[in-house]
Formats: C-alpha cells, sequence, structure tokens
C-alpha cells in the first residue's frame, strides 16, 4: 500500500477500512488544469486536514469537477519532498474524542507548485492560472506573521523592498509573490476574484488587503506596475478580501498515528524534516470536530461549497462567530486549563478533563458564567459549541496541547477572553459579583507568574511580552505570606491587560481574595478549586 495515485488501485485500502476517493481522478485533474477554480498558499497541515477533505467530498458527490491547486511560498522543500513523491495523495486520520479513528485517503489535490519566482516551470504555471477566468478564489493559510511587511522594529521583511523598486517581476517576498500573482489576473482584463485568508487571526482579510494594498500603492507610485492596479485592488467588484473564522486542531504528525497506519501495510511514510525545520509526513492527523465560516462576497462566483460544511454569511456574522469562540465558548475555557494546569502539574490539557475540580469549574465558566453574555451569531449555537468543547475536544486522548503551551502570552489574551465578559455584564445589567471563575482566573494567573506550583516546586514560566514585567509585582510574594494580597493592587488596576480596571468594577477584593487564600500554604490552590461550587 503506497500514497500515490497508482498506489490506490491496491484492493488491501478498503480491506483495512479507508474511506477513498469516489471520482474519476484523470477527469478531476484534466479540468482542474484547464479551469482551476480554487488555488490555496499554504501546504501545511490544516489544509491537508480540513479544505482538501471539504474539496474531496465535494468531488465525491458531484457538486464539483474540479480539484485544488495548492502553492507553497515559503518552504518549498513541502512541495519537492512530500507533495510531489506521492502524486499530492495524503492519508488523512480523523482523531475522535471517544478514542477511535477513521482513516481517509484525500486525493483532491491535482497541482502542487513552488511560488518560487526562480522556478521557471511553477511560476510560469502560477501566473497562467491567475490568468484563467475560471479562477474564483486563492486562499492562504500562511500564519499571521506571513501578512506582516515590517517586523517589529519597523524594518522591512526580506525581500519587501526589493520586491518594492522591482515592481511585479521575480518577486522575492511571500506578499511580493501575491500580488505579483494577483497583478498578472489585472493585466490580462482586470478578471474578478476572492482572496480569502483563512488564517486564525481576527478579521484576517484585513491583513490580507493591507498588505496587497501597500504593494499596490508602492507599485503604483514608483510607476512599475500597469496603471490602475490600485483601482483594482480596491473595487471590490473586482477583487474582495472576505474575513474568516477557521476553527480545527491540527497537531504534527504523530509518531503514534504513524504506527497505526504502518501496521495496516503502508509503505513510504517516513517524515521529512525540512532544511527550514518543517515536520511533514504523507499523512496528517487531525480532531473530528472543524468550522470554516467565510463572508459571502466573491466576484467572480463560486461553487455550493456550503454542501461541504462550510458557512456562507456576512461580514458581522463572521465577527459574531469568532467572538463567540474567543471570548466565551472556547479560548477562555483553554487558558483557564492552562494557568490551573501549571500550577497543579499537569502536561496534557486533555489529562485535566479528568479531574473532578477542573471540570466542574470548566462548565461554570462556559455554560454558567459566559452564556448568559455570549455573542450569538445564530448559524452556530453557542450552546452546542460548548457542547462539543467540554466533551469532545477538549478531552480528546490524541491531542497533544499542554497547558504549558497554551500558558503562553496569557498577558495579552486575558483582556479579551475575559475582560470582555466583565464588560458584557456591566452593559447588560448583571452583576458581576455572581462571578466566580472569572476573577478566580486572574488570582490564579497572578499565583503562576510565583513560578512555584501548588506543591511548592519552582517550575518555568511559559513565554509571554511582559513576562517580566508582570513578575515584578509578584517578586516580593512569597509562598505563605499572610498578607500578600495588597501587593498585587496596581497590576489589578491595568486595563491594558485585564481589559478592564478591577478596581473600578468592583472585582478587585474578589481577586485579591482568591490570590490570598490560593498564596497561603502548599495544596492551597487544590483547596480553593474544590471550595467553587
Amino acid at each position: 500500500m503506497i500514497l500515490s495515485k497508482d498506489g490506490l488501485q491496491s484492493a488491501e485500502w478498503k480491506k483495512k477500512g479507508y474511506v477513498l476517493p469516489q471520482f474519476d481522478f484523470d477527469k478531476v485533474c484534466e479540468n482542474t488544469k484547464k479551469s482551476p477554480f480554487w488555488i490555496h498558499f499554504g501546504a501545511g497541515n490544516i489544509f491537508r486536514a480540513f479544505q482538501a477533505n471539504v474539496v474531496q467530498n465535494l468531488l465525491n458527490d458531484g457538486v464539483i469537477d474540479s480539484g485544488l491547486v495548492v502553492a507553497e511560498g515559503y518552504d518549498y522543500e513541502i512541495i519537492e519532498k512530500m507533495y510531489k513523491p506521492h502524486d499530492n495523495v495524503g492519508a488523512l486520520v480523523t482523531l475522535k474524542g471517544n478514542g477511535s479513528v477513521e482513516k481517509t485517503v484525500v486525493a483532491s489535490i491535482m497541482e502542487s507548485l513552488t511560488a518560487d519566482s526562480q522556478n521557471e516551470s511553477d511560476w510560469a504555471r502560477l501566473l497562467e492560472i491567475f490568468r484563467n477566468p475560471s479562477l474564483q478564489m486563492v486562499s492562504f493559510t500562511i500564519t499571521e506573521k506571513g501578512y506582516l511587511l515590517q517586523n517589529a522594529s519597523g524594518a522591512y521583511m526580506p525581500g519587501v523592498e526589493d520586491d518594492f523598486a522591482a515592481g511585479p517581476v521575480l518577486p522575492k517576498s511571500y506578499i511580493g509573490k501575491v500580488v505579483t500573482c494577483l497583478h498578472e489576473r489585472f493585466a490580462n482584463g482586470e478578471l474578478p476574484v476572492a482572496m480569502v485568508s483563512m488564517d486564525n487571526c481576527s478579521h484576517n482579510g484585513d491583513k490580507l488587503y493591507a498588505a496587497v494594498n501597500e504593494f499596490a500603492k508602492e507599485w503604483e507610485n514608483r510607476g512599475v506596475c500597469k496603471p490602475g492596479f490600485l483601482a483594482y485592488v480596491n473595487n471590490p467588484s473586482k477583487v474582495s478580501f472576505p474575513w474568516s473564522m477557521i476553527d480545527k486542531i491540527t497537531p504534527r504528525p504523530d509518531a503514534k498515528i504513524e504506527k497505526i497506519l504502518k501496521d495496516d501495510g503502508i509503505e513510504q511514510l517516513e517524515p521529512v524534516i525540512t532544511s527550514k525545520n518543517t515536520y511533514v509526513a504523507p499523512f496528517v492527523n487531525a480532531e473530528e470536530c472543524q468550522y470554516l465560516v467565510i463572508e459571502d462576497n466573491f466576484p467572480n462566483g463560486r461553487p455550493e461549497l456550503e454542501k461541504g460544511g462550510l458557512y456562507f454569511t456576512d461580514r458581522e456574522i463572521v465577527d459574531k462567530v469568532e467572538k463567540m469562540k474567543v471570548c466565551t465558548c472556547l479560548n477562555p475555557l483553554h487558558t483557564f486549563l492552562a494557568v490551573s494546569g501549571c500550577l497543579l502539574g499537569y502536561t496534557l490539557i486533555a489529562d485535566e478533563m479528568k479531574d473532578d475540580d477542573l471540570l466542574r469549574l470548566v462548565k461554570k465558566l462556559g455554560y454558567d458564567e459566559g452564556l448568559p453574555v455570549v455573542v450569538d451569531p445564530k448559524i452556530i449555537s453557542p450552546k452546542t459549541f460548548i457542547d462539543e468543547v467540554v466533551n469532545m475536544r477538549i478531552p480528546n486522548p490524541f491531542m497533544p496541547d499542554t497547558p504549558q503551551r497554551i500558558a503562553c502570552d496569557t498577558s495579552q489574551k486575558l483582556s479579551i477572553r475575559f475582560g470582555e465578559t466583565i464588560k458584557a455584564y456591566i452593559r447588560d445589567g448583571l452583576d458581576v459579583n455572581k462571578l466566580q471563575v472569572v476573577p478566580l482566573v486572574f488570582a490564579l494567573w497572578i499565583r503562576y507568574l510565583m513560578a512555584i506550583n501548588d506543591k511548592g516546586e519552582a517550575f518555568e514560566l511559559s513565554p509571554d511580552p511582559l513576562l517580566a514585567e508582570c513578575s515584578k509585582y509578584v517578586s516580593e510574594i512569597k509562598l505563605g505570606d499572610s498578607d500578600s494580597s495588597s501587593k498585587i493592587d496596581a497590576l489589578l488596576s491595568r486595563k491594558d491587560i485585564f481589559g478592564v480596571d478591577l478596581f473600578e468594577v468592583g472585582l478587585s477584593e474578589k481577586v485579591k481574595d482568591y490570590f490570598a487564600k490560593l498564596n497561603c500554604k502548599v495544596g492551597a490552590v487544590r483547596e480553593v478549586l474544590q471550595s467553587i461550587k
């Protein structure tokens, strides 16, 4: 059993329980090369586990008759060493919350290209695709950093200034490559297209637009592109930049999953670690739950992708779905488990859901304190979403997420994940003093900053841009201090961290009381968690 076009002819796949493609591969390949409708930038695991599988299901059901084209603009070895040797065919192992797996062979990707202007054949094909009137969507999973043209100090990222000067000719930077392709589409009839960021960041379409627009401005100002390109980029009837919200956990390929596949008889499964330290394998493993909500703004039309489980709606609803997830139904629960887990010595988030105290408080945080003020997008039920998170997603034994990883950058998360709930309580006339777990999370985080766990042992704090600054607030506090709570007053007033001044909203005393109890002795964290019913 080999993951390749010819390898799929083996009868062993069905015997071993694999779901196989049900479409005419050669016909779909021919249609895709002639009339591509969707090209995706970013050949990583989320694309292979989510978008590629959605397209395969649509091909199987006869909803569409063309497949995907994928382009990789950062790490070309992903294409050269993983996609092409396997004819773009891969295995998807869906990791279910009950501990079972579902195995699928995904073959919906018809072309894989390096977005490398020095690769003559691949680059020529990319430009050819962008000239094709059939192209409807250009999508991206290149991470939020992929849209940055400047670093934190304001200096341009490598290649950007060269690309500004040269115009749409042999670009070096990632966004420069994308905009050069878009300019090709403009120069060949101002053809319409949707540029759809599917990266997991707020208002992602705006981030993509800002980068593309800056390139178009620079090129027009310098006279290095065809006149009118900037107007084309800013004409929503020609080029759109929809918002989207994506939610699916796709961990790096796991050795346990590799063994399952090898035991089934699949050969040539060896992973590749590229020179850019990307870890890729002929298979991907991912959780079963997935959401992709997209602003329905496609100037060149689109197929009925909603039949593959995607949601299409307006921009306001996309924003509401994101707020539902980030402010109430998922991210706050993760943050609570992260700081609690670090203090209690857990190394796996899934294991925390076996802890009766943590499970009870996770439910209280989500259902009792969050849902009364949740932003309800209507197209997805917040209650159902939390049900999945609590009962399927976080407890999933296959998910290797650690509290230490999720505790990264907590100072940047508290205002959105908890401050917005407090603001909503005040706005809706609800009593903030009824909140128990929200102020507890703040107190747990401050206790966490002491870098002493509930056994009295030192542990390493996770990276955070404000770590050194925030740690100073607890630097003079020792475990067991009886009058320590007054030393954190200055921290509790920081709206930039909590989203509100905790003194102004009347929660400062509750947080201080929790902190004093959490810090009174070894084992106090567990006692406080048990005390809240």
